[in-house]
């Protein structure tokens, strides 16, 4: 009897018919997006992470120790189309961040909100400093966050319309996101809290919800067996992101990062997205949903997660937002409100777009400000960290160079020569840092190496004789990654690599 009761309320209070999608409207926003986004492609030069990317692609494997094999795959496709082409890189982030924001307005329809919801959640998706800005460079985050929407708005159908063909594309969406990163059970694990609080149930009660998630079991075996055989590194992720998260202020600012992540107007109709879908009548059915950004920041804020892992379920609970201010917010004097909401958000997203000439980018005034600012700092210095490695490396005397490797302090730095091996004439590069430790280790035979970067420590434990030998120093580098850089000559080594490069893995 409780059981059909919990059918039959759900059912009665989702709407059965749907308000007519603001096609024209939602299409001139996303196609606004896709311009601001494809105006800044070839902008600077390619971010840290995505020089990774491209590496890591290059050793395409069923899994890395920091993330997952379908980034490193698209970037290798992509590359593979235009090779070295920094635009073409960035590409598929620019459709899945459009493709979000279109169905960002989709979730606000299947909340029955009018084409004046739609184009209002598609305005703070538009305008929000994360949600359309990560879709400027190849990241995991822009692949993920647009899974999260897609699988919200999924969810968010089956509860009107029980088709459970919805689930299993679902399951799809959340297989192929495992394959990025592990973040998306946490919204899955958030989902189940809210519908075991508020209902629907018997969305925890349907065989297929089950069947696929044993589908994305199956998925991960191989991924699994790569984590367990390497010593699970992925996990050790969890504690060197809270390292990170506490060198910039830790969980006290967790919420205001989060909050500014969705933008002025995003953040509005983000609070009062939870308070309506907690009190709003007409939103009982997805009164699960006011509760998934509560247990995700609850969650992050104890693992010590990033700000914007939980972004993914924005577009949901602005939409919700949006629904309700469209129903009895904006009326009045209360419209101009909204109109300089829009303005004011649109202005510091066009702030936050990196579209600023680089001769006009000043640079980092410290290391701190460089890494708060790294979406544009992260992008400049690896010709010059090149050319420097290049100038050392052809330094050497020509016996010499025949058993030299390069070995860097970060993995950005060993992606960024890596992909330049060809154009500097340089040797193997390996590093020891995140993932690129596990694309391979340093001959026993290299007698030499060209040592870039960090403060000397490493070279000269596992080198009998160092040296200093160049300088790499970009105006607009990050300290110690392309700024401010000491190049060493490492002779002699103290033991063979093969035996002491497991023991020098690091992931920070």
């Amino acid at each position: 009897m409780t059981r059909t009761l919990d059918i039959e309320a759900t059912q009665q209070e989702s709407p059965r018919e749907l308000p007519p999608f603001a096609l024209g409207w939602v299409s001139a926003i996303a196609a606004i997006g896709a311009l601001a986004l494809l105006a800044t492609l070839g902008q600077y030069g390619f971010f840290g992470d995505e020089l990774y990317f491209v590496s890591a692609g290059h050793r395409l494997a069923v899994s890395y120790a920091d993330q997952g094999p379908l980034v490193p795959a698209i970037a290798w496709f992509m590359d593979l189309l235009a090779p070295g082409s920094m635009v073409a890189l960035r590409i598929p982030s620019v459709l899945l961040t459009v493709a979000a924001l279109v169905v960002s307005a989709l979730i606000a329809r299947e909340l029955g909100g009018s084409r004046a919801a739609q184009v209002l959640t598609a305005l703070a998706y538009l305008t929000s400093p994360f949600l359309l800005v990560q879709g400027t460079q190849l990241s995991t985050n822009s692949i993920d966050t647009a899974f999260w929407v897609f699988i919200s708005w999924l969810v968010i159908r089956w509860v009107r319309t029980r088709q459970d063909s919805l689930l299993l594309w679902a399951a799809l969406a959340t297989a192929l996101d495992l394959q990025v990163k592990w973040l998306v059970p946490f919204l899955w694990g958030a989902i189940a809290i809210g519908v075991l609080c508020f209902g629907p149930r018997e969305l925890l009660r349907r065989p297929v919800l089950w069947a696929g998630a044993a589908g994305v079991a199956v998925t991960m075996v191989p991924s699994l067996i790569w984590q367990a055989r390497h010593g699970w590194p992925q996990l050790g992720m969890g504690a060197q992101v809270a390292s990170e998260q506490a060198d910039i202020g830790g969980r006290a600012m967790f919420v205001p990062m989060a909050l500014a992540s969705a933008g002025v107007l995003g953040a509005v109709l983000l609070l009062g997205g939870i308070v309506a879908l907690l009190r709003m009548p007409d939103l009982r059915a997805y009164r699960f949903l006011g509760l998934v950004p509560i247990v995700l920041t609850i969650a992050f804020v104890i693992t010590g997660g990033r700000a914007y892992y939980v972004v993914g379920c924005y577009a949901a609970v602005m939409a919700a937002g949006a629904v309700f201010a469209t129903r009895h917010g904006i009326a009045g004097r209360r419209r101009w409100v909204g109109a300089a909401l829009v303005v004011v958000s649109v202005a510091l997203v066009a702030l936050t777009l990196p579209l600023q000439p680089e001769s006009k980018v000043k640079p980092a005034a410290s290391e701190q400000d460089a890494w708060t600012s790294l979406s544009v700092y992260g992008r400049f210095g690896w010709e010059e960290l090149a050319q420097a490695t290049e100038a050392a490396y052809q330094g050497l005397p020509a016996p010499e160079r025949e058993h030299a490797v390069v070995i860097t302090d970060s993995y950005w730095q060993a992606s960024a020569l890596d992909l330049d091996r060809a154009k500097h004439g340089l040797p193997p590069v390996y590093s020891p840092n995140r993932g690129f430790g596990y694309f391979g280790t340093p001959p026993d035979d290299a007698t030499t190496v060209i040592w870039v970067g960090g403060d000397g420590s490493e070279p000269r434990a596992h080198c009998e004789q160092v040296s200093d030998i160049g300088r790499a120093d970009a105006r607009l580098g990050i300290p110690g990654v392309t700024r401010d850089i000491t190049i060493r000559r490492c002779d002699h080594p103290r033991a063979p690599w093969s035996r002491e490069w497991p023991t020098m893995l690091r992931l920070g």
